[in-house]
């Protein structure tokens, strides 16, 4: 495989040329808004995007076209997370924003820059804010300060108030192409089979990809929770039931690390509803492809397709305020396999 880097610019961002592009004729022609909301899924490459837009606004390179230059002392300061102007909000280890938090960071950003053009503040997660916290915000983007910026981030807009997304420039990122994200990663120094394992397992978010070849616990946590998937399929009832009440009390409070069990899971159920038809496309799971076909050969595509169809409504459930055991348990009980 022939590796090419190609980028419209110089940001280190990747995949989102576009957005980038974007963001920088903003800049270019003097069109800078004072809100933005960044949506995309976890990992996609939101918060990348966020700083270094951040710096490019802060940047003291003399050409705008050369921001952020990542030299001079307001970049050094942002790449060092030391910049008193760029300020981030802070979550709830259940992942929700408070409406403190939301007042806090309003109240700074109602204060002249330190040293800075601009004081920019990065919501991350903001779709996991509350109606009232939301609210809470509506009066800096009514009466914004000329040199205040506020970047949210989201996976969509389903739960941003319609005050929120029709005060913001929406810049909705999209899952990055196999191939960028399998060529960053042989740019990096991974092999052309990890690589491509990894760029299928990452779904398009190249947050994730560029983790999971630097730390081997997160692929080493995928294969973990694979293996429940299998043991759970070959269990009875009761065995089900004890993984249940495990997995709720060991993941019940880290909802986001639940969350993505079960992205994990969906994965490699279209991995065996694609097999179950004899799809030539290459499985996401590659690295499984033997224990899939085994799977295959007990199951119906029927029923790996209603296992896929529980995942995502588990997902769903728990992406709201679901009872944690409660969607476990219904998960289970509809996963094939039991007798």
């Amino acid at each position: 495989m022939t590796i090419h880097k190609q980028t419209s610019h110089h940001w280190h961002v990747i995949g989102h040329d576009w957005a980038v592009d974007f963001l920088r004729n903003g800049m270019l022609n003097s069109r800078t808004r004072h809100a933005y909301l960044i949506t995309g899924t976890r990992s996609v490459g939101k918060m990348t995007l966020a700083q270094n837009f951040a710096m490019a606004l802060n940047c003291q390179h003399e050409d705008i076209a050369q921001r952020p230059c990542f030299q001079c002392k307001s970049c050094k300061s942002t790449l060092s997370g030391n910049n008193p102007d760029l300020i981030y909000s802070q979550v709830e280890e259940s992942g929700r924003l408070k409406i403190d938090e939301v007042r806090r960071i309003t109240r700074l950003l109602a204060l002249r820059p330190y040293s800075s053009r601009y004081r920019v503040a990065i919501f991350d997660d903001f779709d996991m804010a509350s109606p009232q916290s939301q609210d809470a915000l509506l009066k800096t983007l009514e009466e914004p300060a000329s040199y205040a910026v506020l970047i949210l981030l989201a996976q969509s807009t389903d739960r941003i108030l319609s005050t929120i997304t029709s005060r913001s420039q929406l810049v909705p990122l999209r899952p990055v192409s196999l191939d960028i994200i399998q060529q960053e990663l042989m740019l990096q120094g991974a092999d052309e089979d990890r690589s491509d394992l990894i760029a299928r397992l990452s779904s398009g978010r190249v947050g994730w990809a560029l983790e999971a070849l630097a730390d081997e616990d997160v692929l080493a946590f995928r294969s973990d929770m694979l293996d429940m998937l299998r043991d759970i399929v070959a269990s009875n009832r009761v065995e089900r039931m004890k993984v249940s009440e495990q997995l709720s009390r060991k993941m019940g409070r880290d909802k986001p690390l639940l969350l993505y069990v079960l992205e994990i899971w969906q994965t490699y159920w279209r991995d065996v509803l694609l097999e179950s038809y004899g799809s030539p496309v290459k499985p996401c799971n590659s690295d499984r492809k033997e224990e899939i076909r085994a799977l295959v050969m007990r199951l119906d595509p029927q029923s790996a397709y209603a296992a896929m169809n529980a995942t995502r409504d588990a997902f769903k459930a728990l992406a709201t305020n679901a009872n944690v055991r409660l969607a476990l348990d219904v998960l289970f009980l509809d996963y094939p396999g039991l007798k």
